[in-house]
């Protein structure tokens, strides 16, 4: 479970506060009206703010806000409020805070504040979580905002800026334990990233800080590295995790290496553009998912040795006994968020069930580009998917798909060139406290509110 309770427009102002750590100060633009475009194609009839996202029958989008800059992660207080992380400064504020004060389903009062950019957010205990790509702090939530006087507090700091898969994605249990990602600073861990003929290190040094998931305490505050311990290993970069807390668990999405193409032989562009597999991890302490030694073929439903430690794609060798997904995808869709869904809005099917916000590929050639949708994964009672997973939500990028809502039918492939041709990209998931579910966008910063339409 995602933020709500344990982790972690028609607009009339916009109050631009600046809430850096000590000492806090404020800029305040008063009335300055929030922008939105002039006409939005609309899917209900009384709904002026509704979006062209396409849905699974029953369910209907309005655009709860937009414009506020390369969005990442989104959660949301039990008050209502909505908070998004961004990925570059919006007039030097990193975190957008959002409030629906009238009850149209719209922001009407926008506050930015924090100097940090970043990806991960939580909410934990009255706090509000955030992280940038070297450190995690928290504020003090009061009534489902962050005052204007209250400062940031360190709770992870000195971490050393990479120069790829650097986001700091976390997620919060409910007994206070503090999950974030640290992401592996290469492809595969060759001798030289990411280079045709480049063996991997063998053992792979990166493994002892990076490529995996750390442990902290939530409530503990100035702690370094050294403070937390490795969870799980073997996780190339997982922006993607969440707490279950139907099964008391960890999951996370891991996002698949490249440059399978780059041994040639039976590694064609095709088998690049398709492999290796998008996982989904259920995470326990000590699990060990592989990377770099190992790939997942979701064809085969196997791991196999990776080209740089002399795979040829049939064998197995060391990875026969590593970790493997509960669940996997076509290569590079992306996940860069996950969210199981606790509460009562949607049919009941939809409970303690997984969505996966698949942000979209960028080399997939020759192949089609794919992801930039919302998946949905039903789960069982045993913590595991109890059917195939369901595009839930597309039609983000704004151009032709192949893929049936409601269904995996030809899911997730687009006509579209570069990510930066597309309208919109799917990057963020949080739960509102009326069950509703929130998407964000990273392209100009968009913010959906998905609701149930109760058949009558």
């Amino acid at each position: 479970m995602k933020p709500t309770f344990l982790l972690l427009a028609a607009a009339s102002t916009v109050i631009l506060a600046g809430r850096p750590s000590v000492p806090p100060t404020r800029s305040v633009k008063a009335k300055l009206p929030v922008t939105r475009p002039a006409t939005v194609s609309s899917r209900t009839a009384n709904a002026a703010d509704a979006s062209d996202i396409k849905l699974t029958s029953g369910f209907t989008s309005t655009v709860f806000a937009d414009n506020l800059g390369k969005a990442r992660h989104v959660v949301v207080d039990k008050a209502g409020t909505v908070f998004i992380k961004l990925e570059k400064l919006n007039d030097g504020k990193g975190i957008v805070e959002l409030i629906d004060s009238n009850g149209d389903g719209r922001a009407d009062q926008t506050v930015m504040f924090g100097n940090n950019t970043g990806t991960g957010m939580a909410i934990f205990n009255d706090y509000l979580y955030a992280s940038s790509d070297t450190s995690v702090y928290r504020y003090k939530l009061t009534n489902g905002k962050v005052m204007e006087t209250t400062p940031a507090e360190p709770i992870i700091t000195g971490l050393t800026l990479q120069r790829q898969h650097a986001s700091k994605s976390l997620a919060i249990s409910p007994d206070g334990k503090l999950f974030v990602n640290f992401g592996a600073p290469s492809n595969a861990c060759q001798e030289k990233d990411r280079q045709k003929g480049s063996k991997g290190m063998d053992p792979c040094p990166i493994l002892e800080e990076y490529g995996g998931i750390w442990q902290f305490d939530a409530n503990k505050l100035n702690q370094h590295k050294a403070d937390g311990k490795r969870y799980a290993t073997g996780i190339r970069n997982a922006v993607a995790l969440d707490w279950n807390t139907a099964t008391n668990t960890l999951y996370a999405m891991q996002h698949g290496r490249d440059n399978l193409n780059n041994w040639g032989g039976v590694f064609t562009d095709e088998v690049s553009a398709e492999l290796p597999s998008e996982e989904f991890l259920m995470v326990k302490e000590g699990s060990d998912f592989g990377w770099p030694y190992c790939y997942f073929n979701h064809n085969e439903n196997k791991k196999f040795l990776a080209p740089e430690y002399g795979g040829d794609g049939t064998k197995v060798d060391r990875c026969a006994g590593k970790d493997k997904p509960i669940m996997a995808f076509p290569g590079h869709w992306a996940p860069n968020d996950l969210l199981f869904y606790t509460g009562n809005q949607f049919p009941a099917r939809y409970k303690n069930g997984a969505f996966i916000c698949f942000h979209g590929s960028w080399n997939r050639a020759p192949l089609k580009q794919g992801g930039y949708f919302v998946a949905f994964v039903p789960f069982g009672k045993d913590g595991r998917p109890s059917g195939k997973y369901e595009v839930f939500a597309e039609n983000f990028a704004g151009v032709a798909e192949q893929g049936q809502p409601g269904t995996s039918t030809n899911a997730g492939k687009l006509d579209l060139a570069s990510p930066g041709d597309a309208k919109a990209r799917p990057v963020g998931l949080a739960q509102g406290p009326d069950g509703s579910l929130y998407i964000s966008d990273s392209v100009k910063g968009k913010v959906w509110r998905v609701k149930y339409m109760a058949k009558k």
